[in-house]
């Protein structure tokens, strides 16, 4: 559970449904196991691109 996230904004019409670290597809996050979470918290800190996501690059 410890996917990419972008905007659905960005995800939809800056990216064309394409993720731009590996090439696949989006879907909604799983929800992280009670033991996992605990284990894993979530994070605090959000990590931004300070220029947005920009344009999908060709493939």
């Amino acid at each position: 559970t410890f996917e990419c996230t972008f905007c659905a904004d960005c995800a939809q019409n800056v990216l064309g449904g394409v993720c731009p670290n590996c090439g696949g597809n989006f879907a909604p996050r799983p929800i992280r196991p009670a033991a996992k979470l605990k284990k894993y918290p979530a994070s605090t800190n959000r990590v931004l691109k300070a220029g947005g996501c920009g344009p999908r690059k060709a493939a």
